[in-house]
């Protein structure tokens, strides 16, 4: 089966860098689970607020240039935040990257602070 991005989501990937875009383009067309773009690029004050209510650890988070983007798989229907899903995504998504010859780095992949949404490109 073959996804498609929502009209909402590709509104939340506007300002977000080409090459994230093409990647994130590319793996809803191959990802066996369906996903939306929860958010690209951001303002220094959502960044600021994410920071206060402890869902961020920096004020220098890539999102702020466009850099990355937060996607989470849709399971019957509805968002789900099951962890094994975003393995499946962060499957597509590091599969979509390497055929465009992007580097990618993938949030849950982290040691501390493991973040299962995001994904970022290195900034040029």
């Amino acid at each position: 089966m073959t996804f498609q991005l929502s009209e909402k989501s590709l509104r939340r990937l506007e300002g977000v860098k080409p090459d994230l875009v093409k990647v994130v383009k590319r793996a809803i067309e191959i990802t066996p689970v369906d996903f939306v773009v929860v958010e690209g690029l951001r303002t220094k004050e959502r960044q600021a607020y994410l920071l206060d209510a402890g869902k961020s650890r920096t004020m220098k988070s890539y999102h702020l240039t466009g850099h990355a983007v937060d996607i989470a798989p849709i399971v019957d229907g509805k968002v789900s935040w099951d962890w094994k899903y975003f393995h499946v995504l962060a499957d597509a998504m590091k599969q979509a990257a390497s055929e465009l010859g992007v580097k990618l780095t993938w949030g849950g992949s982290w040691k501390t602070f493991p973040d299962g949404p995001h994904f970022q490109i290195e900034r040029s």
